[in-house]
């Protein structure tokens, strides 16, 4: 008899070479208020890959872009430099439930029916609204099946594996994109909707979206969703986690967004306590944080106290408090303005992001009052955002901020965006 043994070698689970996607971020200047973008991988043809800019959005309930439905995609039936996607019928399941996961109370939202169709479909289609963060106004947008392609990451570099996604997000209008920078065509929602693009991406990446805005347009910032690490020139062995403390995020009612809770504002000496019921919003399309009215007044007293040998000039809207400023030197002579959280971690703003030049000879504080009855009592501004690393961790559901990278000599615009293989 002859014994024939059979090795069963253990089998190691795959390990992909990312941690993360990874994404270039746009400042534009072109608009009001500066706003910021994600560059994203929309469709491909003629053997590369079409690219489109949305608006980063941390807010919105779902995704929406410059596209159109259309039921019976075959090479070459999409118009020319056209996107075309699949239409979700009315009675689907996809269709209610966008519906009803979210609810606008903008008075200029129409009601949405099923009425509408496609030619020759013979279904009707899922009309939603979506509504301008920027203006505020609404239009009616048309649910589909999109598909979105990001390149991966290693944290060092971009790799050459591409990670796909593919959510239910809406056709709009052209109307929709109003005061929007020219070549922003769409709106890419990071929210904690179940119908944002963090709810589309799975497995081996980890849920936490972490944002390092520009604070200008000539070189790109960096979005990355997934654990980590995150590196950034020329501090190559430095993973910018390592820097980062930590919050919780707190939920609030009615709202996909990010709320945190400061206990105090601490600027120089000075400690300004706040209410235990007062929550702060994250946003990334309000330019200047605003605090309420007892609070900014108390700020702005503080830091007029702390700034005697600054010479003030005349209060430029929507400012309420400018200096007079012959030399870039002056900021040494602005305190940092300390948000304390309850587990005595601090989120320091600079005077880079304080502060704000708005002539030649004068400068103001960035941060503006926002009314006795404001909706929320501090809403953190993308000026306040800008070359500061921050992460929402989803699955732990906290908030990492790394203060200004500028005092640790480096920047937002210093990832390397180099193409590198994955193998």
């Amino acid at each position: 008899m002859v014994l024939v043994f059979i090795s069963h070698e253990h089998q190691q689970p795959y390990v992909p070479p990312y941690t993360s996607i990874v994404a270039p971020v746009t400042k534009h200047t072109d608009v009001a208020k500066p706003l910021y973008s994600v560059q994203i991988m929309t469709s491909y043809v003629n053997m590369r890959y079409n690219h489109q800019n949305f608006l980063i959005d941390i807010d919105a309930p779902f995704i929406w872009h410059d596209c159109i439905l259309q039921w019976n995609i075959y090479p070459g039936s999409c118009p020319a430099n056209t996107l075309c996607t699949y239409p979700v019928s009315c009675e689907e399941y996809q269709c209610t439930d966008t519906r009803t996961t979210y609810s606008y109370k903008n008075p200029s939202c129409p009601p949405v029916t099923n009425g509408s169709t496609l030619p020759g479909w013979g279904y009707c289609t899922c009309p939603v609204n979506v509504v301008n963060p920027v203006t505020g106004s609404c239009s009616q947008a048309l649910l589909n099946y999109d598909g979105f392609t990001v390149n991966t990451s290693n944290g060092r570099n971009v790799l050459t594996d591409t990670y796909g996604a593919y959510p239910n997000a809406a056709c709009a209008p052209s109307s929709a994109f109003g005061s929007f920078p020219s070549d922003v065509t769409g709106l890419m929602a990071f929210s904690t909707s179940p119908y944002a693009l963090p709810a589309y991406l799975y497995q081996p990446l980890k849920r936490s979206l972490a944002i390092c805005f520009p604070s200008n347009s000539s070189a790109p910032g960096v979005l990355f969703f997934g654990s980590g690490p995150y590196y950034l020139l020329p501090q190559s062995n430095v993973d910018i986690k390592s820097l980062l403390s930590y919050t919780p995020l707190i939920k609030q009612p009615g709202s996909f967004g990010y709320f945190i809770r400061i206990t105090s504002i601490i600027i120089k000496w000075s400690s300004i306590v706040l209410p235990a019921d007062v929550t702060t919003k994250l946003s990334t399309i309000e330019r200047y944080t605003s605090l309420r009215s007892d609070i900014y007044k108390r700020v702005i007293w503080t830091l007029s106290f702390y700034t005697p040998g600054i010479p003030r000039a005349k209060p430029v809207a929507p400012f309420g408090l400018c200096f007079r400023t012959f030399t870039d030197r002056f900021v040494l002579m602005v305190p940092d303005i300390d948000l304390m959280f309850s587990n005595g971690n601090k989120w320091s703003i600079s005077p880079s992001n304080s502060l704000k030049k708005v002539t030649k000879d004068v400068t103001c504080l960035a941060f503006v009052d926002g009314g006795a009855t404001t909706e929320h009592a501090i809403v953190i501004g993308t000026l306040q955002f800008e070359d500061n690393f921050l992460e929402f961790d989803l699955e732990n559901s906290t908030f990492g901020f790394s203060s200004s990278l500028l005092r640790r000599q480096t920047a937002c615009a210093n990832f390397n965006f180099t193409l590198t293989s994955s193998s």
